[in-house]
């Protein structure tokens, strides 16, 4: 007789409460594979990823204020009085540049 043949047979010889207790421990097992273990994929993928564009955001905030005191260093005695809105304006300027850079290349990621 075949291997086959024999777990046949012993499928035969159980009884019904046993073959329902196996069933609802299957179904339990089956139902953690396919829904608990991605849903922990899927937070571990977001939990990255929220801390990753945490930081990229602090390093942007951090990179604006540095040109905005790098051009306040630099530039002297020259943009103070009524141009000392221009160090302002860089910075706005190269965050506007760094969030539109960021934006194009998310585009260029969904095509």
């Amino acid at each position: 007789m075949t291997q086959a043949g024999a777990d046949s047979g012993a499928d035969k010889d159980k009884s019904v409460s046993t073959l329902a207790r196996e069933f609802s421990e299957l179904a339990v097992t089956y139902a953690k594979q396919e829904t608990v273990d991605p849903l922990r994929d899927l937070g571990r993928f977001v939990g990255w990823g929220f801390a990753g564009a945490l930081l990229i955001a602090t390093g942007g905030v951090i990179l604006t204020l540095a040109t905005v005191r790098a051009i306040q260093t630099e530039t002297g005695r020259h943009l103070h009085g009524e141009l000392t809105w221009v160090p302002y304006a860089g910075g706005i300027l190269l965050a506007l540049v760094g969030a539109g850079w960021s934006v194009s290349r998310i585009w260029r990621g969904l095509r």
